[in-house]
């Protein structure tokens, strides 16, 4: 978990920059706000963002600083970030995004969840048509 200043990411128009978070072990990132690009990418590659007050991610901050072994737990399920001494604090988001982080949902992964529709598509449409060869 990383926690960061408000609008984090931005200049981090490309999805490379929630990749390279998550190949150094990072699966939140902890703000006041987020540059809609990086938000829209990391949600994207499976990367949780999560907005903060701007005081209390000073907070926390300044905890982590003063005490040894702060931990925070983020509870994407039930919207909320726990630290060890029991501070609980809940975020907003979007439901699709929360929806396809709980699941695993990539773009690819949202489209084969319509396979059975494709393949009814493909199987209504004339012969003469190109066809998608379904896998399998």
């Amino acid at each position: 978990m990383l926690v960061a200043g408000r609008n984090f990411g931005c200049g981090s128009s490309r999805e490379h920059a929630a990749w390279a978070l998550q190949d150094y072990g990072f699966s939140v990132v902890i703000a006041p706000s987020f540059a809609d690009i990086f938000s829209n990418n990391a949600a994207q590659v499976g990367l949780l963002t999560v907005v903060l007050p701007e005081a209390r991610i000073r907070e926390i901050l300044e905890t982590a600083s003063a005490r040894e072994g702060y931990q925070l737990t983020v509870d994407l399920e039930g919207q909320t970030v726990v630290d060890g001494f029991g501070r609980r604090d809940r975020f907003e988001i979007d439901a699709f995004k929360r929806h396809c982080l709980l699941n695993g949902l990539d773009p690819i992964g949202l489209t084969l969840q319509h396979e059975v529709e494709f393949v009814r598509f493909e199987a209504g449409r004339p012969d003469w048509m190109p066809r998608v060869a379904a896998e399998g």
